[in-house]
C-alpha cells in the first residue's frame, strides 16, 4: 500500500469565490500534516483560483468530457481542466452515472482522455443498497472496474480507485469496517490480477460515503483503505481537517 493516506475533498456543485478562504485554511493546515496527501476538487469555476492559492494541497476536477475539442456546448474537456491547474480528475462517480446516464464505455473514454492530458484519475465505483442486499455487491463493483480500468504500465502514478457505496453517500450511513475491508480486499486482488502485484501495490483505494471526523480514524485504519473521498465534510476546513488528522493518526497506529 502507498506510504501516505490520500484525503480528497469533492466539493460537488458547491462553492463561489467566498470558498477560497476555506481552501486557504485547508492548504495552511495541510502543511502541518505532511504524512497525509491532501487534495480538493472544486467546481470548474474555482479550479484556477484554488490552484493559484494552493501551496501544499493538490487541486483536481470533478469530471471532464471525453473528447479533445469541438461543438459540445457547456462541456469542458481534460486539456482544459489541466490548463486551469487541475492535476487529477474524478471519474465514474455514482452521481454522474445516475444523473447523466454515464455508461462504463463513456467513463472509459473519459479516462483515456484524462490520461492523454497528463491527469491522474480517481476512478469511482459502488453499489446500490438493493444490489448489496441481493448479495451481488462485489460482483457489481468489480464489474464496473473491469470495464473501466485503464491499460498502462504505471498505475501507481496515474490511478486511484475510490469505493463509494451509493447507499452511504450523503445519507449519514457508512459501511461496517468488515464490509469495507472485504470490498477493498476484492478490489486490491483485481488490481493485482490486472497490473501485477508489484505495479498495483502502490495504487491507493479510497473509501467514500459519509466520512466524517468522528469516524475517519476507524475507517482509515481498515485494511486496504488508502484514504478517503470526502463530500459534504470537505466544504468546511474545520471538518475536513478533522478527517486529515484522523488519517495522520491512523497512519501512525
Amino acid at each position: 500500500m502507498a506510504e501516505r493516506p490520500y484525503i480528497v475533498g469533492n466539493w460537488k456543485m458547491n462553492g463561489t469565490r467566498a470558498m477560497l478562504s476555506e481552501a486557504r485554511a485547508i492548504d495552511r493546515a495541510a502543511q502541518r500534516y505532511m504524512k497525509v496527501e491532501v487534495a480538493v476538487a472544486p467546481p470548474y469555476t474555482l479550479i484556477h483560483a484554488v490552484h493559484k492559492e494552493a501551496e501544499q494541497i493538490g487541486v483536481g476536477a470533478q469530471d471532464c468530457h471525453a473528447g479533445p475539442e469541438g461543438a459540445h456546448t457547456g462541456d469542458i474537456n481534460a486539456p482544459m481542466v489541466a490548463d486551469a491547474g487541475a492535476k487529477f480528475v474524478i471519474l465514474g462517480h455514482s452521481e454522474r452515472r445516475q444523473d447523466h446516464a454515464e455508461t462504463n464505455d463513456c467513463i472509459n473514454a473519459k479516462i483515456e482522455s484524462a490520461i492523454d492530458a497528463g491527469l491522474r484519475v480517481i476512478l469511482c465505483c459502488g453499489e446500490t443498497l438493493e444490489t448489496r442486499d441481493a448479495g451481488k455487491a462485489e460482483e457489481f463493483v468489480l464489474g464496473q472496474l473491469k470495464a473501466a480500468l485503464p491499460k498502462f504500465e504505471d498505475p501507481a502514478e496515474r490511478l486511484t480507485v475510490a469505493y463509494e457505496p451509493i447507499w452511504a453517500i450523503g445519507t449519514g450511513r457508512t459501511a461496517t469496517a468488515d464490509d469495507i475491508a472485504a470490498m477493498h480486499g476484492a478490489i486490491r486482488q483485481l488490481l493485482v490480477d490486472t497490473y501485477g502485484e508489484e505495479a498495483s501495490a502502490m495504487v491507493r483505494i479510497l473509501y467514500g460515503g459519509s466520512v466524517k471526523p468522528e469516524n475517519a480514524r476507524e475507517i482509515l485504519a481498515t485494511p486496504e483503505v488508502g484514504g478517503a473521498l470526502v463530500g459534504g465534510a470537505s466544504l468546511s476546513a474545520e471538518s475536513f481537517l478533522g478527517i486529515v488528522v484522523g488519517a495522520s493518526e491512523s497512519d501512525e497506529s
